[in-house]
């Protein structure tokens, strides 16, 4: 017994009307330009161009879930069978569009307003104001170069972390005791981190380290001076995530092809070379991804900030989320804020993308 193809996932052409195809697409544009019309109108009544409106956007929101189920209706009524599969699909993509288009264009809007939370007059335009204030803030910038010194510092933490990932994939004693041991940092949030060791044993006046240090005679004075408070910021959040690269670090070593790793002993090379010729250029790849992964969660650095030093002193320690968290805490500035949210986005989504970039040629250059 014979058949022709795989009947059980063939999609078969439906015969639809040309009437049910033209309310289908009646549907959507009819429900598309209602909730369009509705965004303008309440934006024109937000910005005073106009008197009557909406108390807030609620209507809109409720014209977008009507487009939004126009929209998946009419892709069985144009498209039949195909059309059910773009279902298992698009509702989730439009779920998608609701939590992060949205939002993003609200805070485009308000990032042009002087929205102080200390005012009852509410978000103000005031046009490219925000931007000024920014390009002459000079904390702002002092916050950007600094993320320049919390970045680079992941070199660093990329060299701890290989040699503790090596350590733990050689054949010493109580090796699994050691592996959970250098996980408990990772397993620690941020905020414990910072109070554990940022106020509590390097507290000036009673930390014990503090007092261990007088004891020597000298003067404690871990967050006196801008490049000392920076070290140990950086300090303490490489204690915290080196275990995160460790553990990436030691999974690719785990997965190396052992008889490639024998074959260099039998050919006489020593540990060094073994390690530069044949470890290190199968580990690139697993590397790569541990550095960058590393990367994005260097530049989202803020909690250990804000609750040892607040980026003191005198903004040395600021990370760019402190300060804008700051601006929104102790400022209530909500427009400033979310302009420079906004541009830290920006840089970061073209830093990211440059350094993606670079790593893939970097990878597919010859030997």
């Amino acid at each position: 017994m014979s058949t022709e193809g795989d009947l059980l996932h063939t999609v078969t052409a439906d015969d639809i009307s040309e009437g049910r195809k033209r309310l289908g697409k009646a549907m959507v544009w009819g429900s598309a330009g209602l909730c369009v019309l509705l965004a303008v109108w309440q934006f024109l009544y937000q910005t005073g161009r106009i008197g009557a409106g909406f108390e807030t956007w609620r209507p809109v929101l409720y014209a977008y879930m009507l487009w939004a189920t126009c929209l998946c209706i009419a892709q069985v009524l144009v498209n039949g069978e195909k059309g059910k599969r773009t279902l298992f699909v698009l509702p989730a993509a439009l779920f998608v569009i609701s939590l992060v288009i949205f939002p993003l264009l609200f805070a485009l809007y308000i990032s042009f307003t002087n929205w102080n939370l200390a005012s009852a007059a509410g978000p103000q335009p005031n046009g490219w104001d925000n931007v000024v204030q920014m390009w002459n803030d000079a904390f702002y910038w002092n916050a950007l170069k600094n993320m320049v010194y919390y970045v680079a510092a992941v070199s660093v933490e990329y060299v701890i972390a290989f040699g503790l990932a090596l350590l733990l994939n050689a054949q010493i004693r109580a090796r699994k005791f050691f592996r959970v041991v250098f996980l408990l940092p990772l397993m620690l949030s941020p905020v414990a981190v910072s109070w554990m060791i940022g106020k509590s044993m390097l507290e000036v006046r009673f930390g014990p380290v503090s007092r261990l240090i007088r004891e020597l005679g000298f003067e404690p004075s871990f967050f006196g001076s801008p490049e000392l408070a920076r070290f140990w910021i950086m300090a303490m959040d490489a204690w915290t995530f080196i275990p995160f690269m460790m553990i990436m670090l030691l999974a690719g070593l785990q997965a190396l092809p052992k008889e490639v790793i024998e074959a260099s002993k039998v050919d006489g090379a020593s540990g060094w070379q073994s390690f530069k010729e044949v470890i290190f250029p199968l580990m690139l790849p697993v590397s790569v991804t541990a550095i960058v992964i590393r990367i994005i969660f260097k530049l989202k650095l803020a909690d250990i900030i804000i609750n040892v030093t607040s980026g003191g002193p005198g903004g040395a320690t600021d990370s760019v989320t402190s300060f804008i968290f700051r601006e929104y805490r102790d400022r209530s500035n909500v427009g400033y804020g979310t302009l420079l949210a906004i541009v830290y986005l920006i840089l970061i989504i073209i830093f990211v993308t440059a350094l993606l970039k670079l790593v893939s040629r970097w990878m597919e250059r010859p030997a």
